[in-house]
């Protein structure tokens, strides 16, 4: 055998290692014993070597934007042009019929909760699975937030454990696309239906992402929608609210705008009892209508490689790509996530796993701890204000009532994700990435020693 092997030779060869001894193909660890590919850890060369696409990405488009509300001297988005542009563009990209900016994704979601005048006694039934802004916006209003566990193949909400939690208290289900996937709506909707209880959809990393080729924010009473820094669609910080329910929309703009309904400051207080400040600015609008004039082509790269990628991955025993849904028709891919097992690569920990596929040149991560059992989120129970609206028992059992076993799992042991810029890179940069897992897959009983 030659002692260097072409990547793409390498990919082919190593595609059939699940085969094994059935079809009489030698195992790959046997069959090639070369230096060239072990893994780093073991002193072999890195498997990538190039350099990821960095973000964000810009040129003379968002310069020009930016430039033409700084010299308009109109920098506030009050009977401003600029942010009414924006959400024109992202209302007809969502094919939703209202659409309003807001200053974070928070504050879509924070905004959505206020116009249903979500408060103490209220109880919001969220995933464990996502980022802790999620979590805040319940516990801002004084409300219960109550985790349902999750499905563990798809890294979503378990839809068909929301049922179970629902009580008398619950007020909104708000579920959470995560990693850009949608979750799986139509269970969702359907308890939804028929416990009448409104769906907020945390769509805040999955713009784009489509159930049935409709955009996700679409099919609950409304969707949030981030802009910050790590976003698909980035303008440093910021948010968008979508839905097809007028009064709906004039709610939560008025609750944005310090409950006042006009697009313009009023001396007088407005509508409601409450209101905030979390208006979009003129900025953020600018940057966000150059950054959408690349986001179709950028989703459709992200989605090509995904698919490319999974379909290699899915050879190498012991890594499991994230399940979507029959009715997704198209992930944001915000996130690419998989689980790993372990006893696939002879007892390796997840820990040693990622420390040898960074050491490869692949950017990894483990994700995101268990929220449920984040000392953050149980020490609510201990909280005055908590306990002074809800008492010990309630806040006691509550500790109980959240418990999240497959999420714990996959938080702990399993989850392994790679972020949205790599899949921007080229189809050799995902022959790398499955390369490079296969390196150590192959060696996984030496790099257990080191």
């Amino acid at each position: 055998m030659e002692s260097k092997i072409k990547r793409r030779e390498f990919i082919n060869i190593t595609s059939v290692a699940g085969l094994g001894v059935g079809l009489g193909v030698p195992s790959i660890a046997c069959a090639i014993n070369n230096k060239s590919i072990k893994p780093v850890l073991l002193g072999g060369p890195q498997t990538y070597t190039g350099s990821w696409p960095v973000w964000p990405i810009f040129d003379q488009v968002e310069r020009e934007e930016l430039l033409n509300v700084l010299n308009s001297g109109e920098w506030c988005r009050l009977g401003s042009k600029t942010a009414p542009r924006f959400e024109d563009e992202f209302r007809k990209l969502t094919e939703a019929k209202y659409a309003f900016g807001v200053s974070s994704g928070t504050s879509a979601l924070y905004t959505m909760l206020g116009a249903l005048n979500i408060g103490p006694g209220d109880e919001v039934i969220i995933p464990p699975y996502t980022f802790i802004a999620t979590y805040n916006v319940v516990v801002l209003n004084y409300a219960l937030p109550i985790f349902v566990d999750t499905d563990i193949e798809s890294f979503q909400i378990d839809a068909s454990k929301i049922e179970s939690s629902i009580t008398d208290n619950t007020k909104v289900i708000m579920p959470v696309h995560v990693g850009g996937s949608p979750a799986d709506i139509d269970r969702i909707m359907d308890i939804a239906e028929k416990h009448k209880i409104p769906v907020i959809e945390d769509a805040c990393q999955a713009h784009l992402a489509e159930w049935k080729g409709k955009s996700v924010g679409n099919w609950g009473l409304g969707g949030a929608f981030s802009f910050q820094a790590s976003k698909n669609l980035n303008s440093g910080e910021g948010g968008a609210i979508i839905t097809n329910d007028e009064t709906f929309i004039q709610s939560c703009y008025s609750f944005h705008h310090q409950g006042q309904g006009s697009n313009a400051a009023s001396l007088e207080p407005g509508t409601g009892t409450r209101g905030s400040n979390l208006r979009i600015t003129e900025f953020q609008a600018a940057i966000l209508l150059a950054q959408m004039t690349r986001l179709v082509e950028q989703a459709k790269r992200r989605s090509e490689n995904a698919g490319y990628l999974t379909k290699m991955l899915k050879e190498i025993p012991g890594v499991t790509p994230a399940k979507l849904y029959n009715g997704v028709t198209r992930s944001a891919y915000h996130l690419y996530m998989f689980r790993y097992d372990k006893e696939k690569f002879a007892g390796m920990d997840r820990a040693k796993f990622l420390k040898a596929l960074n050491a490869e040149g692949i950017p990894c991560s483990k994700g995101y701890n268990s929220l449920s059992k984040s000392e953050y989120v149980t020490n609510l129970a201990k909280n005055k204000h908590y306990l002074n609206i809800y008492g010990t028992k309630t806040m006691n059992d509550w500790v109980e009532r959240i418990s999240c076993p497959q999420n714990d799992r996959l938080c702990k042991q399993e989850a392994v994700w790679f972020y949205q810029t790599m899949l921007l890179g080229t189809k050799t940069d995902m022959e790398q990435i499955a390369e490079a897992i296969k390196k150590i897959s192959m060696n996984a009983v030496e790099i257990s020693k080191t």
